[in-house]
């Protein structure tokens, strides 16, 4: 990350700015930094202005306690105020769910897009597991056992436990133990897990939620519930994809819903 802004509670937070035209700032998910979105950055900047960023607490960016998801949607707000003073917004997973918080909080915003944001409609039993998720991360963390806390999260991603334990062997392993204590950021984003069907109620812009026809239905429903949601929402569903999207597909989607 080659340029820096300061975000209203004093954190540094590093950047990339890319291509020329209108601006657009890329969000990343859990367990990730602005390289997992930078192969998108590269596909959209022969049309706009893009940004890719680390959020707090990860890669080059700074860190404040406490945490408050107010406090990253701030993050957002200086990076916007660095691309010019009005930008569109793209997350994917729970970044989605930041950016659609964002846009809704009144932040100049001309568009809002996400990729399957792991929201739900919990039946019987959901929300406890939700919520056991998150006192099982609070005490992991707490405990400075970050290990577990990923081992939590990647169980909660639905990995098969050897899965799981291929990947605490691997060089990687060390990389996502150093990032682990954001996994409360992104527990804090996505709040009860719920579609926030009041708050998508509240958009004034154009909003896109798309999702692969490859992943669990369920994120295809999320992605449905969220354009109903939002009074100027639109889904799109792309064939053959997954949760690890390809950037080839997803680019041509995307620019053309942001140069509406």
């Amino acid at each position: 990350m080659d340029k820096q802004t300061i975000s209203r509670d004093g954190t540094p937070i590093a950047y990339e700015r890319t291509g020329e035209g209108p601006a657009v700032v890329l969000v990343s998910g859990a367990m990730s930094t602005g390289a997992t979105v930078a192969p998108l950055a590269a596909r959209l900047s022969d049309r706009f202005s893009v940004i890719v960023y680390d959020r707090r607490g990860r890669g080059a960016s700074g860190d404040t306690a406490p945490y408050a998801v107010d406090r990253e949607v701030e993050d957002l707000a200086a990076l916007i105020e660095a691309a010019g003073g009005e930008a569109s917004l793209y997350g994917i997973s729970s970044g989605g769910a930041l950016v659609l918080r964002a846009a809704a909080s009144g932040l100049p915003v001309r568009h809002v897009a996400v990729y399957e944001v792991p929201f739900a409609d919990y039946g019987e039993g959901g929300a406890e597991e939700r919520a056991e998720y998150t006192r099982n991360l609070t005490e992991a963390l707490a405990a400075g056992r970050r290990g577990d806390a990923v081992e939590l999260f990647l169980r909660l991603t639905g990995l098969a436990e050897a899965v799981i334990a291929t990947a605490r062997q691997s060089p990687m392993w060390a990389d996502m133990e150093a990032i682990a204590h954001t996994l409360a950021y992104d527990d804090a984003v996505m709040g009860d897990g719920l579609v926030p069907r009041e708050r998508l109620a509240s958009l004034t812009v154009p909003a896109l939620a798309v999702a692969g026809d490859a992943s669990p239905p369920w994120l295809r429903r999320a992605a449905e519930a969220i354009a109903r949601a939002a009074p100027r929402g639109t889904h799109r569903t792309l064939p053959g994809q997954t949760h690890m999207v390809d950037p080839e597909v997803l680019a041509p989607v995307l620019a053309e819903f942001l140069d509406r």
